[in-house]
C-alpha cells in the first residue's frame, strides 16, 4: 500500500519538572537514544529501531504535559497540500522555519478543536539505528531498559472531540479504527484513529478540560517484553498505574507506569494491522472495563482522572 499524506505519529515534545530525572527515566529505564541537546535545553531521544533523528522531546518546565505531537507526512508537497486545506477548513496554520527543532524541516503548526497543538513535517535528519543497512543484524548491541522499537501513540484528553475527530478525518485522512460510543449510540466518547496500517496513531477521550496529556506509548515486540517492563518497574520503583494486562480496544498488551514528573507512559505490543477497507470497530460505554482493560473488565480510578 503507497502511504501519502499523514504517514504515522512522529514525535511528542513532553514537560518535565526536572531534567535529570526525567532523563534517568527516559534513558535508563525506558531505554531511549539521546540524539542531541539543543542550546534551549531541550533533549532529543529516539527509540533504537526508529531511523529519524527523534521522536521525544523533552523540555523542562514548571508543569508536566504534552507541548505538541508532531505526525510525519510522505514529502513537502503533501505539506504544502495540508497548509491549504486546513487554511481552507479555517484553521489557523503556523509555518515553523527549519531548523528551530534539531534536524528538522518545516513543520506546520496548529491547535485542534480538543485545545492540542499538533505540528506537521516532511523531513527530518536520519541518523539509523545502529546497524547497516547491508546486510544487517537483528538488534544493535548495548541496548538498555525496556528497549522500545518505536514511539507508537497518544491518548489525548478534551472537550470537543467530535470536532478534532471531523478534522483528523475530513481534512488530514486519518481513518477511525475503532471507537466508544453512549449506549443509545448518539455520543461518541473516545475515537482510536490511524494514519496508515497500526491500530492507532493518536487517540482523543471526551473530557472536559481542554488540552490534557494521558499517555505517550513506546512500542515493544511481545508480551515476554511486557513482563519484562514490569520487573524493571518493581526493579527501579517506578511509579505503576495499570498492568500487564491486555486491552479490549487495538487487542494489545499493556503496562501503564509514570516517570519522575507524573507524566504518564504506556508499553505496548501486538495489535492487528489496519487497512482502509477494514470497518471500525465500536465499544457502548456500558462495556468500557472490557473495552479498556480486557482481562479486568474494570477501570481504574487514575487510569480516568490522571492526566497532565
Amino acid at each position: 500500500m503507497a502511504i501519502t499524506g499523514v504517514m504515522r505519529a512522529g514525535a511528542v515534545q513532553i514537560r518535565v519538572t526536572e531534567m535529570g530525572p526525567a532523563l534517568r527515566h527516559y534513558k535508563d529505564i525506558l531505554g531511549l537514544l539521546q540524539t542531541a541537546e539543543g542550546s534551549d535545553g531541550r533533549v532529543y531521544l529516539k527509540a533504537w529501531d526508529e531511523h529519524d533523528h527523534h521522536s521525544v522531546v523533552l523540555r523542562e518546565a514548571e508543569s508536566p504535559g504534552m507541548d505538541h505531537m508532531g505526525f510525519k507526512v510522505s514529502d513537502n508537497a503533501a505539506l504544502d497540500d495540508f497548509e491549504r486545506r486546513l487554511e481552507d477548513s479555517g484553521v489557523t496554520v503556523t509555518r515553523i522555519p527549519e531548523g528551530q527543532d534539531e534536524a528538522t524541516g518545516e513543520r506546520l503548526q496548529f491547535v485542534v478543536p480538543t485545545g492540542h497543538t499538533i505540528e506537521l513535517y516532511a523531513e527530518m535528519e536520519q541518523v539509523g539505528n545502529g546497524m547497516s543497512l547491508d546486510n544487517p543484524e537483528v538488534w544493535p548491541d548495548d541496548l538498555k531498559g525496556m528497549k522500545p522499537t518505536r514511539f507508537d501513540h497518544c491518548l489525548l484528553y478534551g472537550d470537543d472531540l467530535d470536532g478534532t475527530v471531523r478534522l483528523l478525518t475530513e481534512v488530514l485522512g486519518f481513518h477511525i479504527a475503532e471507537q466508544i460510543v453512549t449506549p443509545d449510540r448518539q455520543t461518541m466518547i473516545g475515537a482510536f484513529l490511524t494514519a496508515a496500517t497500526k491500530p492507532h496513531d493518536v487517540a482523543f477521550i471526551r473530557s472536559p478540560e481542554k488540552d490534557r496529556f494521558h499517555h505517550a506509548s513506546f512500542f515493544i515486540e511481545s508480551w515476554h517484553d511486557i513482563q519484562v517492563c514490569a520487573d524493571l518497574i518493581a526493579k527501579h520503583r517506578v511509579p505503576l498505574d495499570i498492568g500487564p494486562t491486555r486491552h479490549g480496544i487495538t487487542r494489545g498488551g499493556t503496562i501503564y507506569f509514570f516517570d519522575p514528573s507524573g507524566n504518564r507512559n504506556e508499553t505496548f505490543c501486538g495489535g492487528y494491522i489496519f487497512y482502509p477497507d477494514r470497518p471500525a470497530l465500536t465499544w457502548t460505554e456500558d462495556d468500557i472495563g472490557r473495552a479498556i482493560f480486557y482481562y479486568d473488565r474494570k477501570l481504574n480510578e487514575n487510569f480516568l482522572s490522571v492526566t497532565t
